[in-house]
């Protein structure tokens, strides 16, 4: 296992005052620091998550996971932190599976939860749509990504740094997974538990598929014009020098 001083633990949250105390304390645990985006909640999420041992970022009134996220993204960098493991409020996320994100150590830049190997116990409607969303970011990026909406990840945040996420809600997990790919890191896919309670879904099914919707139909043009600038930039990087010929040749004056 590695080592986890360079870890920290990500968590946004609105109304997860049920499970946070419990969830924060397993995680600290483990040696992990934890760090709460309290998203506006009304209920006892932030004051139970800093009883638990986190650090917590509050937010007067919901600004998004999209917001959150980034929020604390940015508060982990700035406190030397080289990556963050991103994880959901709500216990969907097993901090025993937080070993399988650490196993795969710095070897990826991006490593996200893979729910889809065996996912009979995901309810059937998310079962479909996050199996068609993956398939529709596949297919732009031509790579077979099998769990896209996964939030449960381990983000480097040098490279998170050089990303413009402009996404503030739901989004966020495929503009960050698009962004990545787009700029050449290297992203894999780790096996993670599927947990799902009596918990009411943060999604809304009609304003987040909109908001997806409209964001899908820019993705395509973005990831295009990003992977073409990261070539481009590659390229240049690593172009020959100059013959020594050629460089005297340069400095001479036309005649």
């Amino acid at each position: 296992m590695r080592s986890v001083e360079k870890y920290v633990v990500v968590m946004p949250c609105l109304n997860e005052a049920a499970e946070i105390f419990s969830l924060v304390s397993e995680i600290r645990t483990l040696a992990l620091e934890v760090i709460v985006i309290d998203d506006g909640s009304t209920d006892e999420t932030g004051r139970l998550a800093a009883r638990a041992g986190a650090v917590v970022l509050r937010h007067e009134s919901p600004q998004g996971k999209g917001a959150s996220l980034n929020d604390g993204l940015r508060y982990a960098r700035e406190k030397g932190f080289q990556r963050a493991l991103a994880m959901d409020g709500d216990g969907q996320h097993a901090p025993s599976d937080i070993v399988q994100f650490l196993s795969v150590g710095e070897s990826a830049a991006l490593v996200i939860g893979n729910r889809m190997a065996h996912p009979a116990a995901m309810p059937r409607v998310r079962r479909f749509v996050n199996r068609w969303m993956s398939q529709r970011l596949s297919g732009i990026t031509g790579k077979n990504l099998p769990d896209t909406q996964c939030g449960f990840r381990s983000i480097d945040l040098e490279a998170w740094s050089r990303c413009t996420l402009q996404t503030a809600h739901f989004e966020v997990e495929s503009e960050l997974l698009l962004a990545f790919i787009a700029a050449g890191h290297a992203v894999e896919f780790v096996p993670i538990q599927v947990i799902y309670k009596n918990e009411q879904s943060k999604i809304h099914p009609v304003r987040d598929t909109f908001r997806w919707w409209r964001w899908l139909r820019t993705a395509k043009r973005q990831f295009r014009s990003a992977t073409r600038q990261a070539e481009l930039a590659a390229s240049e990087s690593f172009a020959p020098p100059a013959s020594p010929a050629l460089q005297s040749a340069s400095k001479l004056s036309p005649r």
